[in-house]
């Protein structure tokens, strides 16, 4: 996040000058904002059926994922829960028979999380309600040609983090 004091220094040769960093930053915040706003509103919204949104997500991922299975690795790579956390939360769901735990076809050792058909069905009845609640709250505030742009740009975003460097560690210059 980008605090408010923020004074970049001078672009060293080769990097971008400050007007794009500040451009960057105000970006990003302005991104974050919204998505925090909008989380906090989903997750206000009674279509959960007794699931926490994270539960949710887990169903949904291994909804879209090919034999509705993922390895443990894979489906954390796309939560922000660490691993242990999602070990406890597949656990959870897989004593309530939503997921199990299975062999990975090809891979002897291996094991992935797989989605049951009662995951499947109830998945498939709270997403119903949620992309309603995703209408309203997004197709709410934006026209059908701002929907579209916006996700251009967050697939353009997300896609091009695989080709871009990491950052690194930034030092500032001296003051003078």
């Amino acid at each position: 996040m980008v605090d408010n004091d923020f004074h970049p220094v001078a672009a060293a040769p080769g990097q971008a000058d400050n007007a794009a960093v500040r451009t960057s930053a105000e970006a990003w915040e302005a991104l974050f904002r919204a998505q925090v706003t909008l989380l906090r509103r989903f997750a206000r919204d009674d279509v959960w059926g007794g699931l926490s949104m994270r539960e949710y997500d887990v169903l949904f991922t291994l909804s879209r994922a090919p034999g509705r299975a993922l390895r443990l690795r894979e489906l954390a790579a796309g939560s922000l829960l660490t691993q242990p956390s999602l070990s406890r939360l597949v656990e959870r769901l897989e004593e309530t028979g939503l997921v199990r735990r299975g062999p990975v076809e090809g891979d002897r050792r291996g094991t992935a999380v797989h989605l049951t058909e009662a995951g499947a069905a109830l998945q498939r009845e709270i997403g119903r309600r949620h992309v309603r609640s995703i209408h309203a709250l997004v197709g709410g505030a934006l026209d059908p040609d701002e929907l579209a742009t916006l996700q251009r740009l967050c697939d353009k975003l997300r896609l091009a983090q695989a080709d871009l460097p990491d950052p690194g560690p930034r030092t500032s210059a001296p003051a003078s």
